[in-house]
């Protein structure tokens, strides 16, 4: 389980650098810092459960964030 936490910091790494290759340089701060926390993650050597729940509090935060995004900030109509 822990590898698997290194191949998600490995992929948001790569999402980072599109993203600051693209010039969106606070979504790539963001992705960046998600990179760190999976690397991090990865070499702590937890429990299979303890990954387990780290991962599900990970996306419950981001899909109340994501939730919240989409709600009250993304403008209905702006691309007419």
């Amino acid at each position: 389980m822990d590898r698997m936490f290194r191949v998600l910091g490995f992929w948001t790494g790569i999402f980072a650098v599109m993203f600051y290759i693209g010039h969106m340089d606070e979504v790539a701060l963001l992705f960046f810092a998600q990179t760190v926390f999976f690397i991090i993650l990865g070499y702590l050597k937890l429990t299979e459960r303890m990954y387990l729940y780290i991962f599900g509090a990970y996306l419950t935060i981001f899909f109340a964030g994501f939730t919240y995004y989409t709600t009250f900030f993304m403008v209905p109509g702006a691309g007419h």
